[in-house]
């Protein structure tokens, strides 16, 4: 799938370039952005959910290299049409295709890959995350809600950088990235990068650093956000 993020990610060398949008992106284009900061060879896992899209934007020839905690090695892009396999899923159950060279295991040896720091990058989604990096994706704490923590919290300990990939803002309009989680953490100062529809933020020792804005200020968001920005 092509996506205006797609096309402005990458110079006609194929090298990483800024996005340049004057309005909010997509759910699929801040997947084109994640995909674009991905190294050339990691080892990877996409969270359930958003972070799953990110498979429809990389390049075979960066080889990167998908894991699934379900037991699979060498996942491809989402399968369409008469591709689909419905024993060929990812952690999410949507049906995904194979990379040459692909492998499977027991899900036992995955979540050992997991814990074992064998993962370059992981991207999760979240209900929050904090300046400092801890994160909160596996409750809201209220009574009614389903806890789903899945292998959330032993990718969070184990992959060597977590990215984020969430909506900035709630329904209601209250921020994601705030200065302390309220929700119940999966891990704390784990993430080190945050990407959303409005900004990415790197979250570093000495602060939350804007990357890029897409649509809004850096006034702008400083406005609509209860913590420092650089």
């Amino acid at each position: 799938m092509t996506t205006d993020a797609t096309a402005a990610s990458r110079s006609a060398s194929g090298s990483a370039a800024p996005v340049t949008t004057d309005r909010p992106l997509s759910m699929d284009e801040v997947a084109a952005v994640v995909a674009r900061d991905i190294p050339a060879g990691a080892f990877v896992n996409l969270g359930i959910g958003r972070p799953t899209r990110i498979a429809d934007h990389l390049p075979e020839e960066l080889g990167v290299v998908l894991h699934t905690e379900n037991g699979m090695l060498g996942m491809g892009p989402r399968a369409e049409g008469a591709q689909i396999d419905p024993d060929l899923t990812n952690a999410g159950k949507v049906p995904v295709t194979e990379l040459p060279g692909a492998a499977y295991f027991h899900h036992a040896d995955s979540f050992a890959m997991m814990r074992g720091g064998h993962l370059d990058v992981c991207v999760l989604g979240a209900y929050q995350v904090s300046e400092h990096g801890d994160l909160a994706n596996w409750h809201t704490g209220e009574p009614d809600d389903i806890p789903a923590v899945g292998g959330a919290m032993d990718l969070a300990i184990g992959a060597k950088d977590v990215y984020v990939m969430m909506t900035l803002f709630t329904k209601s309009g209250a921020p994601k990235l705030v200065r302390q989680c309220t929700y119940p953490l999966t891990g704390i100062g784990c993430v080190s990068r945050v990407y959303t529809e409005l900004a990415t933020f790197d979250l570093r020792p000495d602060g939350v650093h804007v990357r890029e804005t897409y649509g809004i200020t850096l006034d702008q968001l400083r406005t609509r956000l209860d913590i420092e920005l650089q």
